[in-house]
């Protein structure tokens, strides 16, 4: 019998992490009433997290390996995890380094119950770095301010999906992947249940400020009009701005007879409007890359090893 919910954890060098993530997740599923499966997916994890997960879906049948041929990224392991998942009611998606709890599945699962087709976690506290609640707290309202959909304030990936919501997700072909972003725009039933996010249970964040940026630009790009908008308001107020220098030079010039001498001014109007196409050329660019990698038409992922029920599809 195919089970009832799929738990997706997407896993990159988390071999310190690994046993007490076992031993939670088995604990859950014991504890509940449902058939659970859970998804492993190892993003080309250069620590033995592999050969645990390997080890772990020989040993209960309960748990299913996915192993990626490379790191792709977060986004992408989740959207592999989503592709292999056999739960026919939802998909449960969390972290492996459980600052996502688990044991919250019984509570996201009560509302699916009660009709919702995604419920989403709300974080009303992080335990991470000042630096890095600040940046969280700053883009997470910037994107709700410009974005064309409503995307949740302080939601991640966190969430439970069901069945109808993730075959829909598995149809979308972006290779600059937002999940998050993704689900808003799918629409639905929708609800946010608040938790408090708590610290990793060991090892370190493999999330750099680099791949951070990386996901913050996803978000924007993808799910908000406001990057070439803001090209064309630049535009005008450049154009508004040669005018009204021009208008002060011509009444200089005619009614008090001077004008403005000297390379300060040409040089001030030369970097600020060489700054602005530069700008807008980066914009555009930004644009035209995710065009140029989404025509490709590669692949989101490439699985290279996959273990069903302790044996090797």
């Amino acid at each position: 019998m195919s089970p009832q919910i799929s738990i997706i954890v997407p896993l990159y060098n988390e071999s310190k992490v690994f046993a007490i993530l076992i031993k939670r997740l088995q604990a859950l599923m014991d504890s509940l009433s449902v058939k659970i499966e859970v998804v492993m997916v190892d993003d080309g994890s250069k620590d033995d997290t592999a050969l645990q997960m390997i080890q772990t879906s020989l040993a209960d049948k309960r748990f299913q390996s996915v192993l990626l041929s490379r790191n792709f990224g977060h986004q992408s392991a989740v959207s592999a995890g989503m592709k292999v998942a056999r739960g026919t009611e939802a998909v449960f998606i969390i972290d492996g380094d459980l600052q996502d709890p688990p044991e919250l599945l019984g509570e996201f699962y009560a509302q699916l119950q009660a009709g919702y087709e995604v419920i989403y976690a709300v974080r009303k506290k992080r335990k991470e770095s000042f630096f890095k609640k600040i940046a969280y707290n700053s883009f997470y309202r910037l994107l709700k301010k410009i974005s064309y959909i409503d995307i949740p304030l302080d939601s991640g990936d966190f969430s439970l999906l069901s069945r109808k919501v993730v075959d829909i997700l598995n149809k979308m072909p972006e290779e600059s992947r937002y999940i998050r972003g993704m689900r808003a725009w799918a629409g639905f039933k929708q609800m946010g249940v608040e938790y408090e996010r708590q610290e990793r249970q060991a090892g370190e964040s493999k999330y750099s400020w680099k791949m951070l940026w990386k996901l913050a630009y996803n978000g924007i790009f993808n799910f908000s009009e406001f990057p070439i908008k803001f090209i064309t308001n630049l535009g005008f107020v450049s154009i508004a701005f040669s005018l009204i220098y021009l208008a002060d030079t011509i009444i200089r010039k005619f009614v008090y007879g001077t004008v403005p001498q000297g390379f300060t001014a040409l040089l001030f109007a030369i970097i600020l409007f060489s700054g602005v196409q530069l700008l807008s050329l980066g914009i555009i660019g930004e644009y035209v890359l995710r065009i140029f990698f989404q025509v490709k038409n590669r692949p989101i992922f490439i699985i290279s090893k996959q273990i069903v029920e302790g044996e090797e599809v």
